[in-house]
């Protein structure tokens, strides 16, 4: 008896993993798709990239704002509901996407999307996480970056469904929302444990700065890249006279390097430590970036180039948070990864303005030289930073 009960959660769990896993893909697809569609139609247009990368920003102020609240709206109506919620939000302003050419109301479009994939994205993973069995939480928080990646890749693809009518890709990306949510809605609704409330008044915030800064960096870089790529890219690869098929072929192979070689990463991590990895990627990465203006309109050229360059910072966010787990005291590790996630949410604001703004006032490779800086910075930094020994918790003494 006790084994068939056994048997049968660990079916019911695998099922929910899967679907899970399957809304993850759908929405990084959504998300992989829409920055450099919705780059790109504006372009076309006749809008500045500096207004596009305003406008483009939108997404990411609505996936900051919307980790200020949602918590609450999980606790009370729990995990499937707070799913469906995000769902519903992205599909409908996937739909709405085609019928305007108003900035302000794809600003307001955008806003919705980034609710609706924050919330989605926070439920699933905490969904994933609180429900793993222990001794394989690591794997199954595993397959969940490799689901979003593997979806974020294959999004850019959908451009080339653009020939076929503007309307298009916007309607196929909701046709699978459509059908994640059906399977979703098959889920039985689970409400997570409140977590208990701390007694101390000890600021964890300012503690995890003064102990971890140089291990919070890299969240601020990746979402600074990510969104710059996927946003100011397509307008660069148009100004140099690359077919849009071409664009999201090199946007593909920026997240398929960042795919292969996230394991091997993590893995030589584990052997030689976090510090030397990170500032070998931050060097690797930033000679990339410096080397793509030189490349031209080289396809050949710019496919190893931008698969080198999304090979060793498409870990940078993932190592951070592992570097942090390495030396900060366990009761202040939520506090890095909420630090963490403002930052990448901030990066990713940031990234489609600078963009745009540089491309129309300084130069087309901007953006490249920019990232090529940062990054480098950011390896020159780690030469300095001496982390202290993990203090032990008070509750593990």
């Amino acid at each position: 008896m006790a084994s068939g009960v056994m048997a049968s959660e660990s079916f019911s769990f695998r099922n929910r993993l899967a679907i899970l896993l399957l809304a993850v893909v759908v929405a990084g697809m959504s998300q992989g798709l829409l920055l450099p569609l919705l780059s790109i139609i504006p372009f076309i247009s006749g809008v500045s990239p500096d207004m596009n990368g305003m406008n483009s920003a939108a997404m990411y102020i609505g996936i900051f704002c919307t980790m200020f609240f949602v918590e609450k709206p999980v606790l009370r109506f729990g995990y499937r509901n707070v799913i469906l919620v995000g769902l519903l939000l992205v599909t409908s302003a996937g739909i709405l996407f085609p019928f305007t050419e108003s900035l302000a109301v794809w600003f307001v479009l955008r806003l919705i999307v980034g609710v609706g994939d924050s919330a989605l994205h926070y439920t699933t993973q905490l969904w994933i996480v609180s429900s793993s069995p222990a001794n394989a939480r690591g794997k199954f928080i595993s397959f969940y970056g490799m689901a979003y990646g593997i979806g974020f890749s294959l999004g850019p693809l959908g451009i080339n469904l653009l020939p076929l009518g503007r309307a298009v890709p916007f309607l196929v990306t909701s046709m699978f929302f459509v059908c994640v949510l059906l399977l979703v809605l098959r889920l039985k609704n689970e409400i997570p444990e409140r977590a208990r409330k701390e007694t101390t008044s000890e600021n964890r915030f300012m503690k995890t700065y003064r102990m971890a800064w140089f291990v919070l960096i890299p969240g601020l870089l990746y979402g600074l890249m990510e969104s710059s790529m996927n946003s100011s890219f397509p307008l660069y690869g148009l100004r140099i006279s690359l077919d849009q098929h071409w664009i999201s072929l090199l946007l593909l192979s920026f997240g398929v390097g960042g795919l292969i070689l996230q394991l091997p990463l993590g893995i030589l991590s584990d052997r030689i430590g976090r510090k030397p990895v990170l500032i070998a990627c931050g060097l690797f990465g930033s000679l990339a970036f410096f080397a793509i203006p030189a490349a031209g309109s080289n396809v050949a050229l710019l496919f190893a180039l931008f698969a080198v360059a999304g090979g060793v910072v498409g870990s940078f966010f993932t190592l951070g948070l592992a570097y942090a787990a390495d030396i900060l005291p366990r009761s202040i590790l939520p506090a890095a990864n909420v630090i963490a996630s403002i930052h990448f949410s901030i990066g990713s604001m940031m990234g489609p303005a600078l963009g745009g703004y540089g491309m129309r006032y300084v130069s087309d490779h901007s953006i490249f030289l920019f990232l090529g800086a940062a990054f480098l910075f950011f390896a020159l930094l780690g030469f300095g930073f001496r982390p202290k020994e993990r203090a032990e918790d008070p509750a593990s003494s």
